[in-house]
């Protein structure tokens, strides 16, 4: 069975490096909001949401042990 869920291809970031939005396998871009919600109720596959040391809910890539597929290791747009 293959997993038709959108994927995150590409990510945009502040001046600090940190994410603020999302293009998904279907061309739609999402706010880090937006995004969150959707990983949150599954309908984005290879990632998933998580309660960071502050309390604030953050999204982070599936661990495989790959590197590469990190979020952070994603093309800007």
């Amino acid at each position: 069975m293959t997993d038709e869920r959108e994927q995150f291809i590409a990510v945009q970031k502040n001046g600090d490096g940190d994410i603020t939005g999302f293009k998904t396998s279907s061309g739609r871009v999402l706010e880090y909001g937006q995004a969150l919600e959707e990983v949150k109720s599954g309908s984005i596959a290879g990632v998933n949401a998580f309660k960071g040391r502050d309390g604030e809910m953050y999204i982070r890539g599936d661990a495989d042990g790959d590197p590469s597929n990190n979020l952070d290791q994603l093309p800007m747009f």
